[in-house]
C-alpha cells in the first residue's frame, strides 16, 4: 500500500452547538427529558396496539385452524367439496365462491410439500398468490405443530398465517391480510410524532420563558456585582420571595455586601485616621523639638547670659516634659487600640470620683463644685484606667472653663449600669466641634491650645478606655450652655457588688459614707440612718 508522508487530516465530526447560557441549558435539558419520555411512551403505545391487533387476528386464525384440525378432512375430500361448491356457484350466478368471498390467502400442501390446486387455486391470480404464500412460510410443518401465527411478506402485502395438518398429512395454510393493521399503526406513529414535536416546541417556549423569569434575580445579581466592581458599594440585590433558594442567595449576598461595604468604610476611615494621626503627631512633636533645638543652639554658641541660660534650660525642660506627656498618651492610645485583656476587678467609681474632685479642688480652690455621690457604685474594670477617665474629664473642665465656673459631678446606679455625669457651665461648643470632640489631636480653639497646654488626646483616651470596658460616652452641649459628659459603664452583679462594698467598708472601719463637697471643703458624712446621697 502506498503511504503518503503527510496524510490529510480527517474532517471533524459534526457536533451540535451547546448553549452557553444557563437558561439555554435548562431548556435543552427539559426538552431532551420530555423527548425521551415521549419516545418511550410512543414506542410502548405503538407496540401495545400492534400486539393487541395481531392477537385478535391470531385468535381468529386459531379458531379456523382448530376447526380444520378437528374435522376428518383430507386433501381429496377438500377437492370434492370445492368441486361441489363450484357446480353450485355456476348453477346459481356463474361466479365462483372464491371470487365473491375468497379475499383471504389460502394454500394447501400435499404430504410431499407441493402446492395442491384446490378451490380454484390452480390457475390465475389465485394460483400465484397460493404459490407465494407457500414459498413465504419457511416450515409449514413446524408452524402447524406450534399452533402459533407467523407474519410473512407477500408481493401483495403482509399476511398473518397459521397452519393446520389434515389426517392424510396435508397442510392447510390460512392467512389474513394485515396491511390495514400496519397502516393504522403507521398513521398512529405519524400522529404521535407530530403531537410530540408540537409538545416539545411548546415545552421549549414555556421553559425558556419560565427560566428567564426564574433566573431574572441572577441577572440582577450580575448587574449589581458589576456596579459594585465599578465602585458603587451601596448597591444591593433585590430579594425574590418566589424561590426559596434564590431568596436565600440574595439575602446571603446582601449580608456579604453589607459587611464588605462596612469593612471598606472602616478601612478608609482607619486609613484617614492614621494619616491624620501621623500628621498631627508629627506636628505636635515638631514644635517642642524646634524649641529645644533652638535653645540648645543658642546655648552652644554662647549667645545667652546667665539669666537667659536658666530661662532657656527651663524652657527646654518644659518642652521635654510636654513631649514626654504627649508620647505617654500616644502609647496609652496605641495599647487601647489593640484591645488588651483587662484584669477586671470591682472598682468603687464613687471613691474614684471623690479623689478626682479632691484633686480639682486642690488645684482650683475657688471653683464651685457640686457633688452627688452615693455610698458606693461598683463597676468591673482596671482602677488605673478608670482613674484616668475621671482625671481627663475633670482636667478638661479645669483647662477649658474659667476657674470660677461651677461644675456638677454626679454618680448614680442606672439599672445594671454605673453612670458618671460631669456638667460644667462653661462656654460650650458648637455642633460641628462637638461631633469631633473624640478625634485625636482635636482642639475646638487651636489658637489657644499652646496656652492651655492641652494635647487634644484627653477625650480620645476617655472614649477608648470606656469602650474597652464595654461602656459608652455621650455628651450634650451648645454654645453658651456648657458641656455635659455622661459615661455609662456596666455594673457587676448585685451580690458581688454588695460583698465588695461590705469588704471595703469593713477595711475602712465605716458602715457607710457619702462624699459631699462644697466651696473649698471636702468632708465625709455618713451613718446607717442616712444612706441617700447628700447634695450641697
Amino acid at each position: 500500500m502506498l503511504m503518503l508522508p503527510f496524510a490529510p487530516s480527517r474532517p471533524s465530526r459534526f457536533k451540535l452547538p451547546r448553549p452557553h447560557t444557563l437558561r439555554g441549558r435548562l431548556t435543552l435539558t427539559n426538552v431532551a427529558l420530555l423527548g425521551a419520555a415521549l419516545v418511550l411512551a410512543g414506542a410502548g403505545s405503538l407496540w401495545g396496539m400492534y400486539s393487541l391487533l395481531l392477537g385478535e387476528i391470531d385468535d381468529t386464525l386459531k379458531a379456523k385452524t382448530h376447526a380444520v384440525q378437528h374435522t376428518p378432512l383430507t386433501l381429496e375430500s377438500i377437492r370434492a367439496m370445492c368441486a361441489v361448491a363450484g357446480i353450485l356457484d355456476k348453477a346459481s350466478s356463474g361466479k365462483s365462491t372464491r371470487a365473491v368471498f375468497g379475499q383471504e390467502p389460502l394454500a394447501v400442501l400435499d404430504p410431499d410439500g407441493r402446492v395442491a390446486p384446490v378451490c380454484g387455486t390452480g390457475s390465475g391470480e389465485a394460483a400465484v398468490e397460493c404459490r407465494h404464500l407457500a414459498e413465504a412460510v419457511r416450515d409449514p410443518g413446524a408452524l402447524a405443530a406450534s399452533g402459533d401465527g407467523e407474519t410473512v411478506r407477500l408481493p401483495e402485502g403482509y399476511v398473518r398465517v397459521t397452519a393446520a395438518r389434515l389426517d392424510d398429512g396435508s397442510v392447510v395454510l390460512s392467512g389474513i391480510r394485515i396491511n390495514g393493521v400496519r397502516d393504522a399503526v403507521h398513521k398512529l406513529l405519524v400522529l404521535e410524532v407530530a403531537a410530540g414535536a408540537a409538545l416539545l416546541g411548546l415545552l421549549a417556549a414555556l421553559s425558556m420563558a419560565g427560566s428567564r423569569r426564574k433566573l431574572r434575580p441572577l441577572e440582577d445579581m450580575v448587574r449589581t456585582a458589576s456596579a459594585i466592581a465599578e465602585g458603587d458599594l451601596s448597591r444591593r440585590v433585590g430579594v425574590d420571595d418566589g424561590t426559596a433558594e434564590v431568596a436565600q442567595l440574595s439575602t446571603a449576598l446582601n449580608t456579604m455586601l453589607h459587611q464588605i461595604e462596612g469593612a471598606f468604610q472602616t478601612r478608609e476611615h482607619a486609613t484617614a485616621q492614621l494619616r491624620q494621626f501621623v500628621g498631627d503627631a508629627s506636628h505636635e512633636l515638631r514644635t517642642p523639638l524646634a524649641s529645644i533645638r533652638g535653645y540648645l543652639q543658642l546655648y552652644e554658641k554662647g549667645m545667652l547670659d546667665q539669666d537667659e541660660q536658666k530661662r532657656a534650660l527651663g524652657r527646654v525642660s518644659a518642652e521635654a516634659e510636654r513631649m514626654g506627656h504627649l508620647v505617654d498618651e500616644l502609647l496609652v492610645l496605641a495599647r487601647l487600640d489593640q484591645r488588651p485583656a483587662l484584669r477586671r476587678a470591682p472598682v468603687d467609681l464613687a471613691a474614684l470620683v471623690a479623689d478626682g474632685v479632691a484633686d480639682l479642688r486642690a488645684q482650683q480652690p475657688e471653683r464651685p463644685v457640686e457633688v452627688r455621690v452615693p455610698e458606693a457604685v461598683h463597676v468591673l474594670g482596671e482602677e488605673a484606667q478608670l482613674r484616668k477617665v475621671v482625671a481627663n474629664l475633670l482636667g478638661n473642665v479645669r483647662t477649658h472653663t474659667p476657674a470660677t465656673c461651677p461644675v456638677v459631678v454626679e454618680v448614680r446606679d442606672g439599672g445594671g449600669e454605673a453612670v458618671l455625669r460631669i456638667a460644667d457651665s462653661g462656654p460650650g461648643m458648637r455642633a460641628q466641634d462637638a461631633a469631633r470632640v473624640f478625634d485625636r489631636f482635636f482642639r475646638a480653639n487651636a489658637d489657644r491650645a499652646r496656652l492651655t497646654g492641652g494635647s487634644g488626646l484627653g477625650m480620645s483616651i476617655v472614649q477608648a478606655v470606656v469602650e474597652t470596658h464595654g461602656g459608652r460616652v455621650t455628651l450634650s452641649t451648645a454654645p453658651g450652655e456648657g458641656l455635659a459628659v455622661e459615661v455609662r459603664l456596666p455594673s457587676p452583679s448585685p451580690a458581688r457588688g454588695e460583698v465588695q462594698a461590705r469588704g471595703e467598708a469593713q477595711a475602712r472601719g465605716e458602715a457607710s459614707s457619702t462624699t459631699v463637697m462644697s466651696g473649698g471643703a471636702a468632708t465625709r458624712t455618713g451613718g446607717p440612718q442616712n444612706p441617700a446621697p447628700r447634695v450641697t
